[in-house]
């Protein structure tokens, strides 16, 4: 009985000439053609430099754009001698040296598309006329089973109507608190008679729940019904949702209840040590 094995050879794949080596891969003929394409030819000096040493010359002497390339180059090189020797093909110098050039070109594109839609608000910002925004936010200690909310309501001039905190015991998780932050936010737009209002919170869960008008089943379903039924008593109501740090006030709110296990409701001011922060979301506009 004959058993098969893998053959153990050190053959150069593309050219089968010489003994496979990191030195030999990247300093062949074709090889040099991909740098070449690459406009890495002046650093192709000295035929007799190691490929470490090599790469360590070439990174002190380009620039950041060049890394970029050398590394990619490095990458289909090994990635074309791969395919040579598992799939007995294989690109020319030139096609890989273009192969290059067209990825750099997609990362770029990429790396455009997610700066042009990645989230432009980093700052809270003020509603227009006539419009209450009320921000929510809890904070969660898991240990005791203790959350606190915190909710801000402010009107077109970013002036604080009132605030409100409260410390909940028992409560299952923070994805509660923040559903119970949320119903409070309701609660108190009813209770002010505002008839438009925007919800803000930075809970991406909580708001799309809060929109869906589907029946709820989850263990928050009790809370989400509240809130449905306090939908009806506004003119306008919309939730939104936010980054943190465009929450930063309802966040220090409450995580300055949980540490102090106080709650309070306060009319057109915030506790002492979130006015900082009401004031400097009050003066700043966005950019």
């Amino acid at each position: 009985m004959l058993l098969r094995r893998p053959a153990n050879t050190a053959v150069c794949p593309h050219c089968s000439l010489g003994t496979e080596t990191m030195d030999h891969l990247l300093g062949m003929s074709a090889t040099i053609t991909v740098w070449r394409e690459l406009s890495f030819h002046r650093f192709l000096q000295d035929n007799q430099m190691g490929f470490l040493q090599w790469l360590t010359w070439v990174f002190s002497r380009s620039s950041t754009s060049q890394h970029r390339i050398f590394c990619v180059a490095v990458w289909a090189i090994w990635g074309d001698r791969n395919n040579r020797l598992h799939k007995k093909d294989g690109k020319s110098g030139k096609e890989v040296g273009r192969f290059v050039h067209s990825y750099i070109s997609d990362l770029d594109a990429v790396g455009k598309n997610r700066l042009q839609s990645s989230i432009p608000v980093k700052i809270w910002t003020k509603p227009v006329d006539k419009v209450v925004k009320i921000n929510f936010d809890a904070a969660y200690d898991g240990r005791q089973s203790k959350a606190a909310i915190g909710v801000v309501a402010r009107d077109k001039e970013g002036s604080v109507l009132l605030s409100c905190t409260e410390v909940h015991q028992r409560v299952p998780s923070a994805f509660g608190a923040e559903v119970i932050a949320c119903r409070k936010a309701l609660q108190i737009g009813v209770n002010m008679q505002w008839e438009r209002v925007i919800i803000e919170g930075d809970s991406l869960s909580i708001i799309r729940k809060c929109k869906t008008k589907s029946p709820d089943k989850s263990l928050i379903s009790a809370y989400l019904h509240d809130i449905h039924q306090l939908l009806i008593k506004f003119k306008e109501c919309r939730f939104e949702h936010i980054p943190r740090l465009a929450n930063n006030l309802a966040h220090i709110l409450a995580n300055e209840a949980l540490k102090s296990s106080r709650g309070a409701y306060l009319v057109g001011r915030v506790p002492e040590a979130a006015e900082i922060q009401a004031e400097i979301e009050r003066a700043k506009e966005p950019d």
